[in-house]
């Protein structure tokens, strides 16, 4: 699986709702009610990661959890990027 094109790239974030590119990621921040809220959507999220084997970088904040995607065997963004991207806003409804 390579990187997406630029204009691949911008097509895949149309379908992604509130996801931005940053670097060689696509990047989001998720907001919880409260702080446990946000552990159990990290701890969704990665187990959706062990089964998809792509994995984010997680940042975790007081109600908030940024994820980013990225291929870092890659250097970038791909499909398996955009593919999880949709699983994470799938677990934080």
């Amino acid at each position: 699986m390579g990187l997406l094109s630029k204009i691949e790239l911008n097509e895949a974030l149309k379908t992604l709702d509130g996801w931005t590119v940053l670097e060689n990621a696509i990047s989001k921040e998720f907001t919880f009610d409260s702080y446990m809220d946000g552990i159990a959507f990290v701890n969704n999220l990665a187990q959706k990661a062990e089964v998809h084997n792509h994995h984010p970088d997680l940042t975790v904040g007081w109600c908030t959890v940024t994820v980013a995607f990225t291929s870092h065997d890659q250097g970038g963004v791909t499909d398996q990027c955009a593919s999880m991207a949709k699983i994470a806003d799938s677990l934080s409804l």
